[in-house]
């Protein structure tokens, strides 16, 4: 037969001997390293180590007649044959073919009255392939892996790229536990899209009368506490699940109005600070609702600023008239430090070093305990508040007419000027934010709220929706795709993830702001980062 010109019987002949041009022999020969099976070019040493690794992933699989093919076609072994023995009689079970470093320590086990408390004074799993995996895994840590391979290498390897693919996307929020290298694509770089990330208004609170100044959210992420000039400080649940606010309580009789607050380390309570012609504070237990002390040692005192000591029983105080207290909680002064004018306060983690923002431009460290001071760094202008990260290394500074700068502590250096915010001579307070505190948010005065990567000058988002300065922002501690920020406008806005927001819409229905409403807009504008 002859189709399209060519015989049949030669078209199968010829597509038998001969393919994209070469013949079958030459093929075999090919695909087989030759006649012999020798490697026609030798393997360098870098495609060396990559077939050891995808045979070593193929045997963790269970593949292992493919891994075999593999190091027989290559010409690559998997380890040397030595180490190939050692393994062989540790998973055999073949004690008395390598030496124990443990006799002693073995040895003490025979006096285990039973199988339970022999397991559990060895931390052993039993007898078995599971037990003796993870003995081979702890001793090849004593082989250099030309020898034998770390376990599992190639997932170690996809696992460190994963992670450094998180590092650069500018918008990964999520832990690195809640997700495993068996949930994401290998096929693609890793990229967060900006719907997971807290981009729009899902509540606008109006509970308060007058400008809100100050917001916090609790250690634990369940409650939200705002101050505003209208003398009271708002208490908020928060619904993980919804990431929204209900009111709970108004805590009355600032005569001041509340320009700071600041949790406790178990968010049982709370102080509330006013401006700076305030020369009190108020300490409210949260759990009771009920006001633990009002604390006034002078009526020429500026109590405006405070920061809790790490075990929760003291706090220290101050500010621009010179005061600078620590207290307990009754109110008690322990110690003091006379002149300096304290415009913010920061407790480190040491539990006794305290970081003090002065009208000097500087922020200094001071040690109640050594009575020592030492200066950590110097601004051109005032520094209005600042903020220090949970690892205790990076300081946040929102400073006059310049806008939000990043410190180094250790370092003692200013590592990054974030572009974009307007600030004048205002007190707004900036945060740090997300699963590993990687973002930074900020109001500014030209009503918006800013948020930057930590390691990108230029904001990744504009949040829009007050109508006035944004004097505060708090990033929840706890449930990250969670933001709050306070304004002049005497409103409080939740920010959250897009799906969030039409959970909340869609429950509201059309309705309006309301104290526990969803906005209907709110104008963000996203800033697309390239990696």
């Amino acid at each position: 037969m002859q189709r399209n010109g060519v015989s049949e019987d030669h078209s199968t002949t010829s597509s038998s001997s001969q393919q994209n041009g070469t013949d079958a022999s030459s093929e075999n020969n090919a695909i087989n390293g030759g006649p012999n099976g020798d490697i026609p070019k030798t393997i360098d040493k870098t495609n060396q180590d990559i077939v050891r690794l995808i045979g070593q992933h193929l045997k963790t699989i269970g593949l292992n007649r493919t891994a075999e093919v593999l190091m027989q076609e290559s010409g690559c072994r998997l380890d040397h044959p030595a180490a190939a023995k050692f393994r062989q009689h540790v998973m055999d079970g073949d004690w008395s073919k390598h030496d124990t470093l443990r006799v002693h320590e073995l040895s003490s086990y025979m006096m285990c009255s039973g199988r339970d408390e022999l397991m559990t004074r060895a931390g052993w799993e039993g007898k078995g392939l599971k037990s003796r995996t993870s003995l081979m895994d702890k001793l090849q840590e004593f082989l250099p892996p030309s020898i034998m391979l770390p376990p599992r290498r190639l997932h170690t390897l996809l696992c460190q790229a994963v992670e450094h693919q998180k590092h650069r996307c500018p918008y990964h929020n999520t832990r690195s536990d809640e997700e495993g290298l068996e949930d994401l694509s290998l096929l693609v770089d890793h990229y967060c899209t900006k719907d997971q990330f807290p981009c729009e208004t899902i509540q606008t609170l109006n509970d308060h009368c007058d400008e809100v100044w100050f917001c916090r959210f609790s250690p634990d992420g369940l409650k939200l506490a705002t101050g505003s000039k209208d003398t009271t400080v708002g208490i908020w649940d928060v619904d993980p699940e919804t990431l929204t606010c209900t009111h709970r309580k108004t805590l009355e009789g600032h005569s001041y109005g509340v320009a700071y607050i600041a949790w406790s380390p178990d968010s049982s309570h709370l102080i509330a600070c006013g401006p700076e012609d305030c020369p009190e504070l108020w300490i409210w237990n949260v759990e009771s609702d009920e006001l633990r002390v009002k604390v006034s040692h002078s009526p020429e005192d500026s109590l405006t600023s405070c920061s809790w000591n790490k075990d929760g029983k003291k706090f220290v105080t101050g500010g621009i008239r010179g005061q600078f207290y620590q207290c307990d909680l009754e109110g008690n002064v322990l110690d003091s430090w006379e002149g300096v004018r304290v415009n913010c306060l920061w407790c480190r983690s040491d539990g006794k070093t305290v970081l003090a923002a002065d009208t000097h431009h500087r922020v200094r460290a001071y040690n109640f305990e050594e009575l020592s001071d030492s200066n950590i760094l110097q601004e051109d202008h005032p520094v209005m508040a600042f903020s220090v990260n949970k690892e205790d290394r990076l300081a946040l500074l929102n400073v006059a007419t310049q806008g939000v700068h990043l410190w180094d502590l250790q370092d003692k250096c200013l590592v990054r000027k974030f572009q974009g915010v307007t600030q004048g001579h205002f007190t707004i307070h900036s945060c740090f934010g997300g699963v590993n505190q990687n973002f930074v948010a900020s109001g500014s005065e030209d009503n918006k709220v800013y948020v930057w990567h930590i390691k990108r000058e230029l904001p990744i988002a504009t949040l829009s929706g007050h109508t006035r300065t944004v004097n505060c922002v708090a990033w929840n501690p706890v449930y990250h795709q969670m933001l709050a920020s306070v304004s002049d406008d005497c409103t409080i806005r939740i920010w959250g993830p897009v799906n969030k927001h039409r959970n909340q819409k869609s429950k509201s229905g059309h309705g309006g702001d309301s104290s526990s409403s969803s906005s209907s807009s709110n104008g963000s504008v996203w800033h697309d980062m390239g990696s």
